[in-house]
């Protein structure tokens, strides 16, 4: 499957007049019933669209799989390459008429670079890709023998190509992993060193850091395709965790890395708070004991060195695990709510609440009404 250029992206295919072509003269266009001669909204369709759209509903009135619906599927997903039903139509002539899948990905490949959002070309992509990994388990390849693994590296650098574009391009993410499990592409096709290169590029990639999460932990699935435990050893745990750790480092208000690092801690069968406390000291200056005396609502709150604010919760999580620290967590809650995320001011008041260790203060009862709805209407993330 060669590469396309800027050039084959740009070129555009000439299309016939369908209401003078000989090859559609047999056909009655349908046009589109948008409710009768007086419908109240109707759409201003372009005329090449609803000349297109209606020579093709007479094609798909008559189920018929032919050369020449097969090129009107193209122009319609030229003009609109979200009409999935337009999509489904083609996938099921492409398979009826035996053509060259190899063929019909190249010309995938200039649609997916020129509509990089789209979503309907990454399930067709689905369709192709399940069909040619078929043809070759069978021989059947056009043009004599190809290897699967062959296949997957040229559609890997495709996703690479997709990917520079746009980085985190929900949809291709989404494919890649379904390429990696249906093919079972975790060891051998690199796939951990270019999510690395995609952490270097920006660390604050969360679609590269959930990638990640996949290779190490995805690969087991029930026969309904959702994830069962998958046991890793502790090496790669404690390999994983370093990396978390070290990309925190470099940007400590990352959020990514800090929830990797929590996930890793949770399948260790460890308590968050109480496990990355020390680890989450480096970046948030609370410590046991630095609570002030009369830290009600009133009270003016102390200077704190704090980097993160992940870190400032992740204290918090682990101080009110302790009674005798409930306190500490008080203060760094305060901290979040007052200083550093005041966004979030009404969460953060709930989880105050939480403690049990509001005490009144001038305004402390208006504190109580806020927090006894923030529950309800407080949004995190």
């Amino acid at each position: 499957m060669p590469s396309l250029t800027e050039d084959d992206e740009d070129a555009q295919p000439v299309w016939p007049d369908y209401t003078n072509s000989p090859i559609y003269t047999d056909l009655t266009p349908m046009p589109q019933n948008d409710g009768g001669p007086n419908a109240l909204a109707t759409i201003a369709y372009a005329p090449e669209y609803r000349t297109t759209s209606s020579y093709l509903r007479a094609l798909m009135a008559k189920d018929e799989r032919s050369d020449r619906a097969l090129a009107l599927t193209e122009h319609m997903i030229q003009l609109n390459p979200a009409h999935y039903t337009v999509w489904l139509y083609r996938a099921r002539m492409l398979e009826e008429l035996d053509k060259s899948i190899e063929d019909e990905l190249v010309w995938l490949n200039g649609v997916s670079l020129k509509h990089i959002k789209n979503y309907q070309i990454w399930h067709h992509r689905q369709v192709l890709l399940t069909r040619l990994s078929e043809q070759i388990a069978n021989g059947r390849v056009e043009g004599g023998a190809r290897k699967l693994e062959d296949v997957m590296r040229e559609e890997l650098a495709f996703l690479a190509e997709m990917l520079d574009r746009d980085v985190k391009n929900y949809h291709v993410w989404s494919y890649r992993q379904w390429l990696v499990l249906r093919f079972d592409l975790f060891e051998g096709y690199g796939e951990i060193d270019e999510v690395e290169r995609f952490v270097r590029l920006d660390i604050r990639n969360n679609s590269a850091w959930n990638h990640r999460w996949f290779l190490v932990f995805g690969r087991e699935r029930d026969e309904a395709g959702h994830p069962t435990s998958f046991t890793v050893s502790d090496d790669t745990l404690d390999a994983e965790e370093d990396y978390a750790k070290a990309a925190i480092r470099l940007a400590p208000q990352n959020e990514s890395p800090w929830s990797y690092l929590k996930g890793l801690t949770r399948k260790r069968g460890r308590p968050v708070g109480r496990t990355l406390a020390e680890f989450a000291r480096e970046f948030a200056d609370v410590t046991p004991g630095c609570a002030p005396e009369g830290i009600g609502r009133d009270v003016e709150l102390p200077a704190a060195k704090v980097r993160s604010t992940f870190a400032l919760d992740m204290l918090a999580e682990a101080y009110a695990a302790e009674d005798a620290t409930k306190k500490e967590a008080e203060f760094a809650i305060r901290l979040l709510a007052e200083r550093y995320d005041t966004m979030r001011r009404k969460y953060w008041e709930y989880r105050r609440m939480m403690l049990g260790l509001a005490s009144p203060g001038k305004d402390e009862g208006k504190g109580k009404e806020n927090a006894a709805s923030a529950a309800a209407t407080a949004a995190v993330g």
